[in-house]
């Protein structure tokens, strides 16, 4: 585990592309993004602040990328919404 609150759990992924690779998930069962509605703008945000928290832990504010895979198609096999906090080394573009 790597960060917890009553919204949110953050653990390792358990196999990283970057020296940080981090999956923040809500609490809260969403499927993914597409399936989130305007009820769930707080539990992303919270989503969001708590990757650029553990980001700041870290020490990899100069550069960090956080990822939401939505599908099948781009990578989504966990059904359960949850962010790819990447960082600890340089992040090419495109990614892929």
């Amino acid at each position: 585990k790597v960060y917890e609150d009553e919204h949110t759990f953050a653990f390792e992924d358990i196999n990283p592309q970057a020296p940080t690779h981090v999956l923040v998930i809500p609490k809260k069962h969403v499927v993914g993004l597409k399936e989130a509605g305007y009820e769930d703008i707080e539990l992303l945000g919270r989503c969001q602040l708590t990757a650029a928290k553990i980001a700041r832990e870290r020490g990899i504010e100069s550069g960090y990328r956080t990822v939401y895979n939505v599908g099948p198609g781009a990578g989504q096999y966990v059904f359960h919404l949850h962010l790819h906090l990447l960082g600890g080394r340089a992040l090419g573009w495109p990614p892929g």
